[in-house]
């Protein structure tokens, strides 16, 4: 009974967004060529956007870049804890949104008097990182908050992180962590090493800003970010957080002297 009305209030809120995008149901109703998106593609017409609740796993598979594909036991623990403490560190208690998270990125948000912080889940991350556009619009969070919830109800969440960390973007012209590790390292993501996985943990959320190869300052500070969250989730202790700052790190291609 309770997933009944789980599933009826999703429906109403997905209905909802449509209302307030101002699309035209009516288009339902019209013949289609490509039921999903290509990969890369974050444009969808009405039907699309249906079916991807209706049929979310077909719409993901559709998505997803096999070819450079990690499964998540090859990606070694720490990485996971990593990216989990930096970026969600309530990933396993919450249903696909964090209402914890919002409220605190609401409060920091009306103090600075902008949107500085969205208070997104992982798997919030992952829907917009396969269908949507980071565009900041009642109804595009509403579909993301719609999907996220449907996405925990289909998978489980080793396999929501695994999908995470194939998608997101790390900088250097790499989505997924396969290509991260390769671009950063030149290893596989089973061989990196705590300092390394710290690093690359740190990039996704500004990658621009973080990467080694534009600001090796700014990428040690975020990876500090990140041990400090691993450090307080009690992923790790003070001696692992204190080897990890002073171990050096090796990259794939040279630094720029001035960084």
């Amino acid at each position: 009974m309770r997933l009944g009305k789980l599933f009826l209030v999703v429906f109403i809120v997905f209905g909802a967004s449509f209302y307030w995008a101002n699309s035209n149901v009516v288009k339902v109703l019209q013949p289609q060529t490509d039921w999903f998106e290509p990969a890369g593609s974050h444009t969808a017409s009405v039907t699309q956007r249906i079916l991807r609740v209706v049929a979310l796993k077909t719409a993901i598979n559709a998505k997803l870049n096999k070819e450079e594909y990690i499964k998540l036991e090859d990606i070694p623990l720490g990485l996971r804890q990593a990216v989990i403490a930096v970026e969600d560190n309530r990933f396993y208690n919450h249903p696909g949104f964090d209402v914890e998270a919002i409220f605190r990125a609401a409060l920091v948000n009306l103090q600075i008097g902008t949107v500085v912080e969205g208070g997104s889940t992982i798997t919030q991350q992952l829907i917009k990182n396969l269908f949507l556009s980071h565009d900041r619009t009642m109804s595009r969070k509403l579909e993301e908050f719609v999907l996220a919830v449907n996405l925990e109800m289909r998978y489980s969440k080793s396999e929501i992180l695994e999908m995470y960390l194939n998608t997101i973007y790390f900088g250097a012209d790499a989505y997924g962590i396969g290509p991260a590790s390769q671009a950063y390292f030149a290893k596989e993501p089973s061989q990196l090493t705590l300092a390394e996985a710290t690093l690359l943990a740190g990039l996704p959320n500004a990658p621009g800003l973080y990467s080694p190869y534009t600001d090796l300052n700014a990428a040690k500070r975020r990876q500090a970010v990140v041990l400090a969250s691993m450090l307080r989730n009690g992923y790790i202790d003070t001696v692992d957080a204190e080897m990890v700052r002073n171990t050096p790190l090796h990259f794939s291609q040279p630094i720029p002297e001035n960084l």
